[in-house]
């Protein structure tokens, strides 16, 4: 997949649409994003009131990104989404950052399966795994492989991205005060328009190993267990879960431990 130069809004009004149409024309021809909107603002929020507010674990980092950034990431999604969602290689099991699919969605199709195995009899054993800090561990070298070779990205495509992901930085800012800037030479930004995207096609291979439900970083992995063959469907399980977990950790990803 290459990116064809094409106007982007097309009969612009005003002058501040024409520049942001030319910048956005040049860059995806070039295949080059802005260095100077590579740096993000990085916002501690806590992911839940009742933990630990002492403990830098307790939040998760969302990043602050240029408007404009943010308008170049949005065009460039329209382009490649379509490609992206239509192709044999994306996860299909995967409900999250897809239209007409949600928490909802994924809930749905995990209930029905178990309720499906409860009317024939069998019971349902589920494992719900979860990656820490998912988003900050992506290899950029592995989703450009990716992309390359999973997804057909050629040309000013696969050269924009891996220039939209190289030379980020970041501050961390709270209240009135900031951080000295950090190079980030792994990970997506949170809070970014493409970083959901790019997270999925990270992970896309998972539905390679094991079919499972996902949301995000959050898989389910189950099976429906019969009274005569427990042993046998356990031990299928257990070894998708370890094919699962050498993923991960092949592709630098932590799970957190099972509980």
């Amino acid at each position: 997949m290459d990116i064809i130069p094409t106007s982007l809004l097309l009969q612009c009004s005003d002058s501040f649409s024409e520049i942001i149409a030319n910048l956005a024309n040049l860059s995806f021809t070039a295949g080059k994003f802005p260095g100077r909107f590579k740096t993000a603002s990085v916002t501690p929020l806590l992911k839940n009131s009742h933990l630990d507010e002492s403990l830098p674990a307790s939040y998760r980092p969302i990043s602050n990104l240029n408007f404009i950034s943010k308008v170049l990431e949005r065009l460039f999604l329209q382009r490649i989404q379509p490609h992206i969602l239509t192709s044999p290689n994306y996860n299909q099991h995967q409900s999250a950052y897809r239209p007409g699919h949600s928490t909802e969605t994924v809930l749905v199709h995990l209930l029905d399966s178990i309720y499906h195995a409860a009317d024939h009899g069998k019971a349902t054993l589920l494992f719900s795994l979860d990656l820490s800090a998912a988003f900050d561990t992506i290899d950029h070298s592995l989703l450009l492989r990716r992309l390359s070779h999973g997804f057909g990205f050629t040309g000013s495509a696969i050269m924009w991205v891996q220039s939209y992901l190289s030379g980020r930085s970041q501050t961390v800012r709270l209240g009135s005060h900031s951080s000295s800037c950090t190079p980030c030479s792994v990970g997506v930004p949170q809070g970014s328009v493409l970083g959901p995207l790019l997270f999925t096609i990270y992970t896309s291979p998972i539905s390679h190993i094991a079919e499972s439900h996902q949301y995000a970083d959050d898989t389910q992995l189950f099976v429906a267990l019969t009274s005569n063959n427990i042993h046998a469907q356990v031990s299928i399980l257990e070894s998708c879960l370890s094919s699962l977990q050498a993923w991960f950790c092949s592709n630098s990803m932590i799970m957190n431990e099972l509980r």
